[in-house]
């Protein structure tokens, strides 16, 4: 792995951390407001995305991470999706 393959890497996720710990509504400040979870899925998705990177790396694992914010929409049905 290149050091700016690293770099891209560590770059994204603290960027995923940081959205997890502010705007998250399963994570961050506003999780109060939803108990039982925000998202359909489980594990949600900023996780989902963070193991895929973690995992693939940036492009991969980033399409990856999108292809699951794509389907999380009103007529999904949600549920388990683990990483595969």
């Amino acid at each position: 792995m290149t050091t700016l393959t690293f770099a891209a890497r560590k770059t994204v996720l603290k960027v995923i951390k940081i959205y997890q710990k502010t705007l998250s509504f399963d994570h961050g400040f506003f999780s109060f407001l939803f108990p039982d979870g925000f998202c359909r899925f489980h594990p949600t998705c900023s996780d989902y995305g963070y193991a895929a990177i973690e995992k693939y790396g940036v492009f991969r694992g980033g399409a990856k991470a999108i292809w699951r914010v794509l389907r999380c929409n009103p007529f999904s049905k949600g549920g388990f999706d683990p990483l595969k």
